[in-house]
């Protein structure tokens, strides 16, 4: 996932963003909460005061069931508390921040093999009726950014044997990784713009 804070640190330079600070690690990736006192993202990027994004990385290999469902109350919950905080004044009077949610899964039989759910009293949403824990983390995302819980929200898949090459695969034009990077590179060039 290291990858993605110098390709965050790129995009900022590339979109005119000058001065801001693209912070990642530690205690300094810390914003306050509304429900709880604070939250610790991965990447920050800050000008003048400014948050101008706060950005979300996960990675899930294997144990698919329990943790699709904990990071899917993580992600709605985060992004909750963020938007609550921002509209009770927490990172002052700006323009709205960029928020991202980047989930990397591990590409294999258990992440693409349809599951069956059982729900005794209400039919499942048609979407998730034998969705793979791949297709649901892609119906995930469309629907935290349909919902504007997220600015953007990405899944890509990809396998053990591909640390070496780096590659990886989208599932969605609406999901992918090109997506997620042309909408923050426009937030961070209007931010640029803004002087």
């Amino acid at each position: 996932m290291e990858g993605f804070a110098s390709l965050m640190a790129d995009l900022v330079e590339a979109n005119g963003l000058k001065g801001a600070a693209v912070i990642h690690g530690g205690r300094l990736v810390t914003l306050p909460g509304f429900f709880r006192p604070t939250k610790q993202w991965d990447i920050l990027i800050l000008s003048k005061g400014r948050l101008v994004a706060a950005l979300e990385f996960k990675s899930q290999v294997g144990s698919f069931g329990n943790n699709f469902n904990n990071r899917t109350e993580e992600a709605i919950g985060t992004a909750h508390d963020l938007w609550t905080a921002y509209r009770e004044g927490a990172f002052g009077e700006h323009q709205k921040p960029f928020i991202g949610w980047l989930m990397l899964l591990e590409d294999q039989v258990g992440s693409r093999t349809p599951v069956t759910d059982n729900s005794p009293h209400f039919p499942l949403f048609p979407e998730f009726q034998g969705a793979s824990y791949a297709e649901r983390y892609n119906i995930l995302c469309k629907k935290l950014v349909q919902e504007q819980l997220y600015t953007s929200a990405c899944i890509m898949l990809s396998s053990q044997s591909a640390k070496k090459t780096g590659a990886y695969s989208d599932m969605s034009d609406l999901t992918s990784l090109k997506t997620f990077v042309i909408t923050l590179a426009g937030h961070i060039a209007a931010e640029a713009a803004r002087g």
